[in-house]
């Protein structure tokens, strides 16, 4: 009876795991996307398969494809409904007004090019997304314009990753710094915002 390696399976139930928390992440926008990815490349950067890096890339970016295709599929039923829908009145909920007037301007300005600008800014891709949708764009260009904001996306939290875990002999340690980078990238353009206002 053959024994299957602790990495295999450790790999084996890492990236299903990862990939359905990224689509959930980009349905549900509280799930913390970019810290997964991160972390799961320090754990890739501690194994001897030299595919755990590339593996841990597409599963992300593919995941997030997915789920940004599914809201916004169900961001223009929404829209279609006569009474609405649950998911659009979410998406709303999170875009505050002066952001998605922004989107709104930069989507005009630069067309779907701005999709991989709002995936890198943190709490940018909703109101891009509802901008999108308030345009009435249709699925297929916005899936276009998608794929190269969700490859940038994976790449610029996998570099996070891989940084922590060169860093570091222990995955823990390089998991620990790449969820704080990651954290701190994502709240520090809201109080930036909060300093500027006051």
């Amino acid at each position: 009876m053959t024994q299957v390696p602790p990495e295999s399976t450790q790999q084996a139930v890492t990236y299903p795991s990862l990939f359905l928390l990224v689509v959930i992440g980009a349905l549900v926008p509280v799930v913390p996307t970019g810290a997964l990815v991160s972390s799961a490349a320090v754990v890739a950067v501690h194994q001897t398969s030299p595919f755990s890096l590339l593996v841990v890339f597409g599963v992300a970016a593919f995941a997030a494809f997915l789920g940004d295709v599914a809201l916004y599929w169900l961001g223009r039923r929404g829209m279609r409904s006569k009474n609405g829908s649950r998911w659009l009145a979410a998406i709303r909920d999170r875009a505050p007004e002066e952001r998605l007037a922004q989107a709104q301007a930069k989507l005009e300005d630069h067309g779907v090019m701005v999709l991989v600008l709002s995936r890198l800014v943190p709490a940018g891709r909703i109101p891009v997304m509802l901008a999108c949708l308030m345009a009435d764009m249709p699925l297929r260009r916005f899936a276009r314009g998608d794929v190269p904001a969700c490859l940038a996306w994976a790449v610029t939290y996998q570099l996070i990753g891989i940084l922590g875990g060169s860093l570091f002999r222990e995955p823990w340690e390089g998991v620990v710094v790449a969820v704080a980078l990651t954290v701190l990238l994502s709240v520090a353009p809201a109080v930036w915002r909060r300093v500027r206002h006051t």
